[in-house]
């Protein structure tokens, strides 16, 4: 009997996401300068007003205003007619230094084994499947292509009337054997101008947004949702105040694997939770691409100040072509999971993570970043053949 399974994404210009991205952006200028700035930046976006808060020690000066703005302006926020402007809005920075406690944590010469500790207890999740070129579930790989393909559309000013802000959702339905056989439903929600009709709306977005991204898996069948309330021109901060990290399932696996609770953006990858994520996510996806399973999903937890996991599970769901345990001694033997390891490999004190503050960190091809490279296949094999 077939199933259902929904996945949603959100554009850029979503509030949570402008706050995602002013937040990943001062890391970023932080990195350039100073690759040991230690950085937690939050952010909170509302109409006229973005508020820039956190703990962050580094050896440059942040103009946090400017980036923030930038961010605002380079997403489309650059007129008052959508109601929030890069110009006009205050920006409000209030911003301090991480505590000691934390630091004496985390900075390697001042921990008691002189070793680089995890920034925080927690634990972590990474997934793989086979069901997409990137080795992601489908419903959150089109959800991704489809917002992306709205903020395209709409910087190329193909359809004038769009606006910033906007979210997909899509349905899969899979076949008995788990495999994705169709799209059953699709839901657009985006910002327009005051000016365009529901019906027009409802024509571009299936014509130049849906049928392009989802086409091979829509038949007669396929139930669209576009614009469903019939107006959405009120959107960005505005509409709904944005916070940074509330979209921690847009960013990973749209919910198909599980989430460990914590939040990526503005922060730096002496946080587990975003470096650990990372790495768990490249070894699942080394056990996918190495055929060794069709779906993998590894966790990893840490203790604050503690540089080695407390625990390792990977979980092959049945797919697995030899036992989880003995795929858990191979990881084990081939990936270092301790925090100064995960950084050095994954080169982690680069800036990048402005790019992935949007459309997803995980499954990101398109972008150069070390976690989703698969560089230690031969050696995972070797290690699973010697167990």
């Amino acid at each position: 009997m077939s199933s259902l399974f929904t996945s949603e994404s959100v554009t850029e210009g979503h509030p949570d996401k402008l706050c995602d991205q002013i937040s990943d952006a001062v890391l970023d200028y932080a990195l350039s300068k100073d690759p040991k700035s230690h950085v937690a930046c939050e952010c909170l976006a509302t109409t006229g007003l973005v508020v820039v808060a956190g703990e962050i020690t580094t050896n440059t000066y942040i103009p946090m205003a400017q980036v923030a703005r930038n961010v605002i302006k380079e997403i489309g926020y650059d007129d008052g007619i959508f109601g929030f402007d890069h110009k006009a809005c205050a920006v409000m920075v209030c911003v301090g230094e991480q505590s000691s406690d934390i630091d004496q944590g985390v900075t390697a010469e001042k921990t008691v084994t002189k070793e680089q500790g995890a920034g925080d207890q927690g634990l972590m999740f990474g997934f793989a499947c086979d069901e997409t070129p990137e080795l992601m579930p489908l419903p959150i790989s089109l959800a991704h292509k489809l917002t992306r393909k709205l903020s395209e559309v709409r910087k190329a000013k193909g359809l004038n009337y769009l606006r910033p802000d906007g979210k997909s959702q899509v349905t899969i339905e899979y076949n008995d054997d788990g495999t994705p056989k169709r799209v059953q439903t699709v839901v657009i929600s985006t910002q327009h101008s005051d000016s365009v009709s529901h019906e027009q709306i409802t024509k571009d977005i299936k014509k130049h947004i849906i049928e392009p991204v989802c086409g091979p898996y829509l038949d007669a069948a396929t139930k669209y949702f576009i614009n469903p309330t019939g107006r959405f021109v009120i959107g960005g901060p505005p509409g709904d105040c944005g916070l940074t990290g509330r979209k921690i399932i847009v960013d990973t696996y749209g919910g198909y694997s599980r989430h460990g609770g914590g939040a990526f953006s503005g922060k730096d990858p002496s946080k587990v939770d975003r470096s650990a994520a990372y790495a768990a996510r490249w070894v699942a996806k080394h056990i996918v691409k190495s055929g060794l399973a069709k779906k993998c999903e590894v966790q990893v937890a840490y203790a604050i100040g503690v540089a080695a996991p407390v625990s390792l599970r990977v979980d092959t769901f049945g797919t697995g072509k030899v036992s989880d345990r003995a795929l858990e001694q191979a990881v084990s033997a081939i990936f270092d999971l301790r925090p100064a390891a995960i950084i050095k490999d994954l080169d982690l004190l680069r800036p990048q993570y402005r790019q992935v503050a949007s459309y997803g960190h995980m499954g990101r091809e398109d972008l150069d970043v070390r976690w989703e490279k698969c560089d230690r296949l031969d050696a995972l094999l070797n290690a699973v053949k010697a167990k």
